[in-house]
This record gives C-alpha cells, structure tokens and sequence, in this order.
C-alpha cells in the first residue's frame, strides 16, 4: 500500500522540480527557443559606452547641421534694455530743397527722380523773364563802359600838367571812377546772387548779355558734423552724390524767384532715433555722463557690406516729453555706406541704411564680469532647464547650464563650475542635438564601428571581410 502511494508523490515531485528549475533557469533556455531576443554583444576593448547625455554625430551629420565649436572664455558682458529706434534723415544734412534764383521759365530739365547727381552738376536751365535782372545786366554794362571812358579822361588831363587844368578837375574824375567801381562792385554781386557764374558775370561787363541760366546740385561742405556730433569730422569722399528725390516744376513751367524746383537728397549722413519712457531717464543720463558706447541692432539677417566699424554714442536728449506716447527721444549720428550703380550712362546710389528703417538700441546700465556669452543657438531648452553640448571629435555631451541674460542674439551663462574654461561648446543646433539624445537617435555606437578614448569614431578594421 505504501509503495502504492510513494510511487505518485515521486513524480509529482520531480515535475515540481523540473517546473522550479525551468523557471529559474529560463533566462537560458528561452535564448534557445527565441535566438533574436538575446543580449548584444559587448563592446569591443577600446570601446567607450556613451551615456544617456551623450551623442555620437558622424562627420556627415556635422556638416549637414552645421556644427562649429568654440572654446569657452570667460568675458565682461554689459547688461543692457533695449529701446525702439529709427533711422531718420540728419537736419540740414541730409535733404536740400533747389530754388530758383530768378524769374524765368524751365527750358530744360537734366535729372529725374532717383537720377544721382555729383555737387555741382546742371540741373536746370531757366531762360530769364526778369526786368531786374535785366536792368542789373545792362547796368553793369554802362558802369563798365563809364569807368572805361573816365579812366582815359583821368589819364588826358594827367598828361597837360597841373599848370593847365585846375586841381579840382582831376579829382572830380578820380571821385567819378571811384563811385562807378562801387556801383560795378554791387551790379556783379546782385549777378553773383542770381547764380550767374563769375565768367558769364566779366562777358556781360563786356556786352555779352545772359538770357538763360543754369541751376546746379549746391556743394556738399567738409565742415564739422554740427551740434549733433561736435567731435567728429566728415570722411566722406569728395564724390559723395545727391539722389534727386523729387521735382517740383514741369518743363516749360514759368518760375518765380525763390520758388522751390527739386528737392534732393544724400543719406551719407543719417541719424538713429530712439524713444525711451520716462523712467528710463536715469539710465540714458548715466550712459551720457559716463560715454559708455550704445550698441545698435541693424537687424540685418544677411548682409554684404561687411562689418560696420562705427561706435554709436548717445549725443542729444530731447528735453521734452511727447504728450500723446509718453516717450522722450535721444538721437545719434550715423555714417551710411553707399555703392554706385552705372547702368547704360545713368548713375544710382544704393545705400546701406535707409530713412525709416526699425532699429533696436541696446543701452548699457550694468556690467557683468566672468561670465560666458554665447550665441542663442548655442543653448537648448527643455522646461526649466537649459543645456549646451560640448565637442570631444564626434562625442557630444550634454551639459547643463544657468542663464543669466537672453537676447534675440546672444545668451549669457554664469561660470559656476559646470563648465570650465577652455570646453569646446557647440555655437548652433543645440535644440536639434538635445531632440537626438531625448529621442535616443544615434546614442549609441553605430554598428561596425567603435570610440576610441579621444571621443573619435572609426570603423572596425575587419568590417566588411
């Protein structure tokens, strides 16, 4: 009966035990029946395991994003507040208004809107209907001719001697000459007023009379850059043009003296406007008192003129408020940069910075020292958290960091430790780096291929036998 009963509970008991040690054992048998399910092979010697915040980029990659690294350098950076700017044209510097000198009628017109223009240059020709101006040609004609026939009056009487003619003759004519030189003096000054040129002035003293005359572009002087900039001087180049911006009469258009024929233009000189609020008073007095230089955002995304070697320094502030924004306005002196254009005979300015251009002004109200600023591609976000990649050949690691300013260009970061000077950071597509650890892409070593210690990627030498 005994052995009856022994005989089950055996094998019961050893498929218990078969049961136990399969569930135990199971790691290696399930291998066995399911051969792709078992553990990768391990890493090669020399090769070095990359961490979650690791990535490893090819050099592919690297050129297809773009990748450049700097190292990092401890710097001073100001603090700054941005305030609202336009480019604006520079009182009595940059537009002109061309008059008429005379009365007279427009014969011919030389230059068009957007037609350039040197100092100098005809502009206008205005045949004369002015009586005045007339009446001082033929003036001046007579007054030439006068002194003329008293000069050989003076010289007749001069050759019989003073013991034929009294005294009082000869001084009556030299008294004559010296009234005619006066009113000759003033006949060509009133030309000279009229803008007829000093030559045409000696031709009608000789009887060759002017019916028509020609308007000019006015000079542009070397002075001084006026009280808005006492301390500098023009460099411009003596070829600077004007720009005919617009024309005031027709052809054949009767014109009065004074009356206004065109209006030109040359933005070689420009000035930035800004408007600050009220409170923002303190900060621009400091930045006067103490000539801290202004930096000026252009927002130039892409430009070929090359860098802007000019420092901005803030020369007036309004001393009013207007009424309806609330706003003060400071102005600085711009210098523009201009290429000439020569298209079949016809000339055309281009310039870099433009009249009613948006600016942003960046003013300084506080200096940070030992800091790291880089640019704001260069930081990626993620919640609170902001993150650099760091650059060891084709390892990039994400790091960690503090941000103590942003601007539209450039982040700084407080040098707290978590990244030492001299580290090669990544200057753009952080963002795209940080979404290729979190997504896990490339995280790893790439098949047949292994790090060295240096961070270097290289393929299996026996790869591909």
């Amino acid at each position: 009966m005994i052995r009856r009963l022994f005989k089950p509970a055996a094998i019961v008991a050893f498929l218990a035990i078969v049961i136990v040690t399969g569930y135990l054992t199971r790691e290696r048998w399930q291998v066995l029946l399911h051969p792709e399910t078992r553990a990768a092979d391990p890493v090669e010697a020399d090769e070095s395991p990359v961490s979650s915040s690791k990535i490893v980029v090819g050099e592919q990659a690297q050129l297809n994003l773009g990748l450049k690294a700097k190292a990092l350098k401890p710097q001073t950076y100001w603090k700054t507040i941005q305030v609202p700017g336009m480019v604006v044209d520079r009182p009595g510097q940059s537009d002109r208004g061309v008059v008429a000198l005379a009365t007279g009628v427009v014969s011919r017109v030389y230059h068009f809107p957007g037609d350039t223009v040197r100092p100098g240059e005809a502009l206008f020709n205005v045949k004369l209907l002015s009586e005045s101006l007339h009446l001082t040609q033929t003036e001046l004609f007579k007054a030439t001719q006068e002194i003329t026939l008293a000069q050989a009056q003076r010289n007749r009487l001069a050759s019989i001697g003073s013991g034929g003619i009294p005294e009082s003759r000869i001084i009556e004519v030299d008294n004559q000459i010296k009234r005619l030189e006066v009113a000759v003096k003033a006949y060509r000054q009133e030309l000279q007023n009229r803008g007829i040129a000093s030559h045409l002035i000696d031709e009608i003293s000789q009887g060759t009379f002017v019916n028509e005359v020609t308007v000019t572009a006015p000079a542009i002087s070397g002075e001084r850059l006026s009280e808005l900039d006492p301390e500098v001087t023009t460099n411009s180049d003596p070829t600077t043009t004007f720009e005919v911006q617009e024309l005031k009469v027709d052809l054949g258009q009767q014109v009065q003296a004074g009356q206004l024929l065109c209006l030109l233009s040359s933005h070689q000189r420009l000035a930035i406007e800004g408007q600050a609020f009220r409170d923002e008073t303190p900060l621009l007095e400091r930045s006067v008192r103490e000539s801290w230089p202004v930096e000026v955002d252009f927002r130039e995304e892409t430009t070929d003129w090359g860098e802007l070697k000019q420092e901005f320094r803030i020369r007036q502030l309004a001393n009013t408020i207007d009424p309806v924004n609330r706003t003060f306005a400071f102005r600085m002196p711009l210098e523009n940069q201009s290429r000439v254009i020569d298209d079949e005979g016809r000339r055309q300015t281009l310039w870099r910075f433009r009249p009613g251009q948006k600016v942003l002004i960046l003013v300084r109200v506080e200096k940070l020292e030992n800091v790291y600023v880089v640019p704001s591609d260069a930081v990626a976000t993620e919640g609170p958290e902001s993150f650099v990649f760091t650059q060891n050949v084709n390892t990039f690691e994400r790091k960690p960091v503090r941000i103590l300013l942003r601007d539209r260009q450039r982040i700084v970061l407080a040098n707290d430790g978590t990244l030492i000077p001299g580290t090669y950071v990544v200057q753009s597509a952080a963002e795209q780096l940080n979404r290729m650890v979190k997504s896990g892409a490339n995280s790893g070593i790439p098949k047949g291929y292994h790090i060295h210690a240096d961070g270097s990627l290289h393929k299996n030498e026996d790869e591909g036998k």
